[in-house]
């Protein structure tokens, strides 16, 4: 037998958010992102989420992701992350999420975060984690600007195609793996390993759990690195049993929402 692996789909599986809505703000904030784009990249965010896998949707999805970015350059977009990282996700990651990881962990297994956002945010939320191996999305990259094509997007089938890989590579035994996820477009993900666990399900995953006996997971505790380390998790993970994207400027919608009544931005 070969080693086993856990991968964990980012957003509202390990964070309590969308990694992409969370640097909303900041990417606004710095120009990166127009009003103009918030109607536009919400409607491709929820088109992807209620699409699932559908292979039309994701191009499309693709498609436009790689538009939005196209011109952007890759260092502002890394120092924007590296300057709101403990701000903007540090207090929103499950506590039953960071447990679960480190349970892997000391099991021996490695830890894959699998995201559709974009390698310059997974990366550095990996690195909080204390988790080093990722599979993002990566934008091509020309004289230091995403130049507007897309190298690997990291969503459906694609999460499977760089799951396979890497266990070949590292000799994963996926039959002996885990993989968590909250998004039924996760299907393939988690039909691909031997131990599927879903997280905080959105209905359509539920009902294939149930389907299939897959165990359930509410993770319902975001708490920051720091305060968890001090504390641990009130409700250990075996109690939760009883899931650069598009979605980048719903968080401009959010913002536009509050910042009338905060004169700071939350944390």
């Amino acid at each position: 037998m070969g080693r086993s692996a856990a991968f964990f789909d980012l957003d509202k599986t390990v964070i309590a958010k969308s990694s992409a809505l969370a640097f909303g703000r900041p990417f606004y904030r710095d120009g990166l992102i127009t009003r103009r784009d918030v109607v536009k990249s919400a409607y491709a965010q929820l088109m992807f989420r209620l699409g699932g896998t559908d292979e039309q949707t994701m191009a499309r999805t693709r498609d436009y992701l790689a538009t939005l970015c196209k011109g952007w350059q890759v260092e502002q977009v890394r120092q924007i992350v590296a300057e709101t990282l403990h701000e903007l996700i540090n207090p929103y990651v499950y506590a039953e999420a960071a447990a679960l990881i480190e349970e892997h962990q000391a099991a021996g297994r490695d830890v894959v975060l699998v995201s559709a956002s974009g390698e310059e945010m997974v990366r550095p939320i990996g690195e909080l984690l204390g988790v080093t191996d990722v599979i993002a999305t990566r934008m091509t990259v020309e004289g230091g600007r995403y130049s507007g094509e897309v190298e690997f997007y990291a969503a459906g089938p694609s999460k499977v195609e760089a799951v396979s890989e890497l266990a070949t590579a590292r000799g994963y035994d996926l039959a002996d793996s885990y993989a968590y996820s909250d998004s039924y477009s996760d299907r393939p993900l988690l039909e691909c390993v031997g131990h599927p666990t879903v997280v905080n399900p959105d209905r359509a995953l539920r009902k294939l759990a149930v389907e299939n006996a897959w165990p359930v997971l509410e993770f319902r505790h975001p708490i920051p690195l720091g305060r968890r380390l001090r504390e641990r998790p009130a409700v250990p993970v075996a109690a939760a049993a009883l899931g650069v994207g598009v979605g980048v400027a719903i968080g401009i919608a959010w913002y536009g929402r509050h910042r009338r009544g905060k004169v700071t931005p939350a944390a």
